[in-house]
């Protein structure tokens, strides 16, 4: 039997790469085996692009861009693609935030529009109402899902045991419950105009398309949108494990 590594290295997934002028990387693959398509949107920036006090402000943007934009009023998002048969979702990690939507091909332009329409024109429909409405989702969701949950502690105790304080890895995606209390609309805006930037993107479509009317949408619905400000990459900041640490943490719902 070949080794993981050989099996890993026989598969092959074609793919063409090419960017707007506006910095949004895009990556076609092309699968003509269904007739369906997956597209997602990946921005560089998760909970390690947060500071001490202002932590789950990217977890809570991924929440907010789910809200409404300009032109897509609220709960819209989810309920378009839904009722054309696809379905989406997205998630939050230490270096990026995903977004993602399956539809039956003949849906494709319009999730390309409802993408576009989140990265450029999300700031005209983010008001106090909107914040404060997803806010409370997210504090909810981390007394369900850390607080009140045996071990939900655990991602906390070994990121805080393993870096530094301070380090962009050294807290949870979800963030503290102080720092999401105290977090404001103004925090959101300021968030997303500093990362939301289509040079701070990656689009990817995988399924059945035509690359020429995909290239074409892509260009019509994402060219438009401004360059966000630069975005350096992060430097390597390896911690110093010295010496063996055992840590111990008693669990009140364990």
């Amino acid at each position: 039997m070949p080794s993981p590594r050989k099996i890993a290295q026989a598969i092959h997934v074609p793919t063409s790469t090419w960017k707007l002028d506006n910095g949004l990387t895009v990556v076609f693959h092309e699968d003509h085996s269904d007739p369906i398509v997956a597209l997602a949107v990946l921005y560089h920036v998760g909970s390690s692009r947060e500071t001490p006090g202002k932590t789950g402000l990217a977890h809570l943007f991924e929440h907010i861009m789910f809200q409404e934009s300009e032109n897509v009023g609220q709960d819209q998002f989810f309920k378009k693609i839904q009722a054309a048969g696809g379905t989406l979702n997205g998630f939050t990690f230490q270096d990026g935030t995903m977004y993602y939507e399956v539809v039956p091909k003949n849906a494709l332009e319009m999730i390309m529009w409802m993408e576009s329409d989140r990265m450029g024109y999300l700031m005209g429909a983010l008001d106090t109402t909107a914040f404060l409405n997803q806010q409370g989702v997210v504090m909810n969701e981390k007394r369900q899902g850390v607080d009140n949950q045996p071990y939900g502690w655990r991602d906390y105790v070994v990121a805080s045991s393993l870096f530094p304080e301070g380090h962009p890895y050294s807290w949870d995606v979800i963030g503290s419950m102080t720092d999401l209390a105290n977090s404001s609309v103004e925090d959101a805006k300021a968030f997303f105009q500093r990362w939301y930037g289509p040079n701070n993107a990656v689009l990817v479509l995988a399924g059945d398309f035509d690359p020429a009317t995909a290239k074409e949408w892509v260009v019509r619905y994402f060219g438009e949108i401004p360059a966000g400000p630069e975005v350096e990459d992060r430097k390597p900041m390896p911690p110093k494990l010295e010496a063996e640490r055992n840590v111990y943490y008693e669990d009140a719902l364990g």
